[in-house]
């Protein structure tokens, strides 16, 4: 009956803009097409109250013109971090002028961006520097007015949000320039943000700076971009793959691939982005349920600031009992968390390509009769204590009735919120390495975007170094194995004082690099004043004999944006150069022997045991591959050298002897021990 109202109303608004454009002599196709566009107000996914403060706005006529017009740019912003490490995904924004940058959260249930404000009482410590709005030449605060919430004083408008799970947000609406980073087509635009005065529960403790919201609501910056007619009314997000991460997020229109698979998304159905979910297949055969199970309360959502899916408790019983039921010579097993009853199983192996030959396939079928496949890692997540051991990430939803869908059901997915035209759409692809390759999607692509995308073979950036930063290199870093990441920092800190930290400092760089500790070589120190200039070399993992792309594109992201910090007493530090050497077949043995050579300076500066424990774990870290793939070469090459050095001693010691017992020349006149004490 509702479908039928909305469609009877439909049809007066369509007629009523046909008069309208026949009267104008406006273009009645591009206008028709264009008319019927909405907006809703989408609200964080997990708020416990509702703030009067924002409520549904209908599109006006003239955005309706904007809409008209020539396709717009669009922002297009890497993704950072991984779903299941950090339990979310991160972009970079930067606010003011001079630029000051941080880390958000990305979440499709919110409608507020905010960060931290230098002003704060209550917030945590998070990966970048509080926003200082003294700083900032373009900001302004945002004043009290009957449209907003005000202060205690009612001088400046005021956000607040809480979260089911015990944490909030508060602070003061500023107003600035905004900038999406250097692959954004989109310029620079001024918009209304949250600078946090507080903050508690998980925002406090999270690495993250704050979030992006892109909902749908007056403080959205997809609305006050779209607004003001300079993106087009949608958005797309790219998660990567298990043990990947990374991805691609696009503020604004893309032309999408020909196989993309599109739901209707019903903003008056339901505060939140949904779709229309029917029905799951497992190993190609239906569950038994009944199909308006998805379609209960909020219907099925989609919120990718949410990990893991949370089904219905009837829809969740049958889910697993089906995959329960492929998986007979797997081994069941706890879960890592002993507080929590999850369904693992052990056995299947730690490639995770090769996951589809022992996982069955899922399948989400929407209204339309379109199906979304599922591949293993899109419902499944590693066991953090067994190897080859993996759990269901998909749970039940407690009493709710509600289908919840996070990121781990849309790794490498190409999700389009199409909130224009009121549906989002679905295409499977490598998330991880879609960075280059998504300018084929904007609206100038002349080219079949789906062609591009299963074409796609690497995921390296333009080797470019940050502005400022010098780097030598003449050639592409998607056509040459990388062999070692090499670069260069100004520490300060005196070398003196440095020298008890120096394990302290791989591991933070490893941390901050998200590689391996045994993968950090410190190669060399100079002492300048009250600083130290270091020079740093990222190695390949284990027995490898090159930096994966994945893992040399994450440390290239993060010395060419300036995102590579330290902390503690590293804090202050700086990158000075950077540069990256392929592939070279040369020794290894004589790189080991020249990075060692290093020790000999610890020892002049009387820092001995300090330094020999650093430098023996770096040699124990070094030759540990190699034994283990060489040890019986090894062994066997050291038992050679023992037997030629014994036969070639004991050849010395026969040698004597026979000189001895030949005698020896001595000069005339010579005394040999005991002479004097001879008989004539």
């Amino acid at each position: 009956m509702a479908r039928t109202i909305r469609s009877m109303v439909r049809t007066t608004l369509v007629f009523f803009f046909l008069f309208i454009i026949s009267v104008s002599g406006g273009n009645q196709d591009d206008m028709l097409i264009r008319s019927l566009g909405s907006s809703a107000m989408i609200l964080p996914l997990f708020r416990s109250t509702p703030n009067s403060s924002e409520q549904q706005l209908p599109i006006s006529f003239r955005r309706q013109l904007k809409m008209l017009q020539s396709r717009h740019p669009n922002a297009r912003m890497r993704l950072y971090d991984d779903l299941l490490s950090n339990g979310y995904y991160t972009t970079r924004l930067l606010i003011g002028t001079p630029p000051q940058e941080f880390a958000l959260i990305v979440d499709s249930g919110s409608t507020v961006t905010y960060v931290p404000c230098s002003t704060c009482e209550q917030c945590g410590k998070h990966q970048d520097p509080r926003f200082q709005p003294d700083l900032s030449s373009t900001y302004q605060p945002v004043k009290c007015s009957t449209d907003c919430t005000c202060n205690s004083d009612r001088t400046q408008c005021i956000y607040e949000r809480q979260y089911a799970e015990m944490s909030s947000s508060s602070g003061v609406l500023g107003e600035d320039i905004v900038s999406f980073g250097s692959g954004s087509a989109l310029k620079p635009q001024r918009a209304v943000f949250g600078c946090e005065n507080e903050e508690t529960g998980d925002l406090y403790s999270q690495r993250a700076d704050g979030i992006i919201g892109l909902g749908s609501g007056q403080l959205s910056i997809l609305d006050q971009l779209v607004d003001k007619g300079v993106i087009a009314d949608s958005f797309s997000l790219c998660y990567g793959g298990m043990d990947v991460g990374g991805g691609v997020m696009i503020l604004g229109g893309i032309s999408p691939p020909t196989e993309m698979v599109f739901t209707h998304s019903d903003p008056v159905r339901s505060p939140y982005y949904n779709i229309d979910l029917k029905e799951i297949h497992v190993a190609g055969k239906s569950l038994k349920l009944n199909p308006d199970i998805f379609n209960k309360k909020h219907g099925t959502v989609l919120d990718s600031g949410t990990t893991y899916a949370y089904l219905p408790e009837e829809a969740f019983l049958a889910f697993k009992d089906a995959i329960t039921e492929n998986l007979n010579h797997l081994k069941p097993i706890r879960g890592p968390d002993p507080t929590y009853n999850d369904i693992c199983f052990s056995g299947a192996g730690s490639v995770v390509p090769e996951l589809s030959k022992t996982f069955p396939k899922v399948e989400m079928v929407f209204e339309s009769g379109k199906k979304l496949s599922l591949a293993p890692e899109n419902y499944l997540f590693k066991h953090s204590k067994h190897p080859g051991a993996y759990c269901l990430g998909i749970f039940q939803n407690g009493k709710d009735p509600t289908t919840l869908l996070g990121g781990i059901i849309v790794r490498n997915t190409l999700v389009t919120y199409d909130r224009e035209n009121e549906k989002v759409g679905f295409f499977k692809t490598n998330c991880s390495v879609l960075w280059d390759n998504v300018h084929i999607l904007g609206a100038n692509s002349t080219e079949s975007s789906s062609n591009h995308l299963k074409n796609s073979t690497t995921g390296y950036p333009p080797t470019m170094a940050p502005s400022g930063l010098p780097v030598n290199n003449n050639f592409n870093p998607g056509k040459v194995k990388i062999g070692i990441i090499i670069f260069d920092m100004s520490l300060s800190i005196k070398y003196s004082d440095l020298v008890p930290h120096i394990r302290e400092l791989a591991e933070f760089i490893a941390q901050d690099l998200e590689v391996n500790t045994s993968q950090v070589h410190l190669l060399n120190f100079t002492a300048r004043g009250n600083e130290t200039l270091m020079r740093c070399s990222i190695h390949p993992m284990g027995s490898a004999q090159y930096i994966s792309n994945i893992t040399a594109m994450k440390i290239i992201d993060r010395l060419t944006e300036h995102r590579f910090q330290l902390p503690g007493v590293f804090e202050n530090s700086k990158l000075v150069e950077w540069k990256i050497e392929p592939l070279r077949k040369r020794a290894k043995l004589v790189k080991f022997v020249l990075r060692n050579l290093q020790l000999l300076e610890c020892i002049t500066a009387d820092l001995c045991n300090t330094c020999i424990s650093f430098y023996v774990f770096q040699t124990i870290a070094y030759i540990w591959p190699w034994w283990r793939k060489y040890s019986a070469l090894l062994l066997g090459g050291v038992a050679v050298m023992v037997l030629s050095f014994a036969t070639l001693g004991m050849w010395f010691v026969w040698r004597q002897r026979q000189q001895q017992a030949l005698g020896s020349y001595k000069p005339v006149a010579a005394i040999v021990p005991e002479q004097e004490l001879q008989k004539l």
